[in-house]
């Protein structure tokens, strides 16, 4: 059992394709950072993981899941200290002609609805005001920056429950700590399984100081 534990970790923490990619290397993208008493939030962008096969995959009927994962890195450091995840379920209804959404982040699971793809990309692929982690989990003087991976259509059911146990945690509990052996190794964490979903994106933040 244990082993298998340790699997299932694993399948959500370290995979993301074939040789080590640093995530410093990846390529960059502004954020928005933003404290909120003790507890980092930020807002950022991933909408071109929707291509225009996505997009048709969208309107199908059938359901399509983004899922986001931030880890917070420190600069010059291969492990991640946080992790903050982000779902998103849409199935087109086909009778009403909307999109129903169920939007899942720290602290918050919500159903909605949105009329167009212009909508469903707002709720989806904009992260705002998401709650990173605490200020306590980072060093004072040490730039960190998010290290993000987007998956459009995991096949993992594995990794899929996994986000959702660790989304259950309170809000601001994103931190990594050696108790979290659960959720296996991080060596190698910007590496990625090839066929692990439909669309993947990668991409870091620009840093941030404590």
């Amino acid at each position: 059992m244990k082993t298998l534990r340790l699997v299932l970790g694993f399948l959500l923490m370290a995979p993301v394709a074939r040789g080590d990619v640093p995530a410093s290397t990846l390529p960059a993208r502004q954020a928005n950072f933003a404290w909120d008493k003790t507890l980092l939030r930020a807002s950022f962008s991933y909408r071109d993981v929707v291509d225009v096969a996505i997009a048709s995959k969208l309107s199908s009927g059938l359901p399509t899941v983004v899922a986001m994962r931030a880890y917070v890195l420190r600069d010059g450091e291969s492990d991640p200290v946080a992790l903050a995840v982000r779902t998103c379920r849409v199935v087109y209804d086909l009778w009403d002609e909307v999109y129903r959404v169920r939007l899942t982040e720290p602290g918050r699971e919500r159903d909605t609805a949105a009329i167009n793809l212009e909508g469903v990309l707002r709720l989806c692929t904009e992260a705002r005001d998401l709650a990173v982690v605490d200020r306590s989990v980072l060093r004072v003087g040490r730039v960190h920056f998010l290290g993000v991976i987007v998956d459009v259509n995991p096949i993992s059911p594995q990794m899929l429950e996994q986000m959702r146990r660790w989304l259950s945690r309170p809000t601001g509990s994103t931190g990594i700590a050696p108790s979290d052996a659960l959720f296996g190794s991080f060596v190698g964490l910007f590496l990625r399984q090839i066929g692990t979903s439909d669309r993947t994106l990668k991409f870091r933040t620009q840093g941030f100081l404590p």
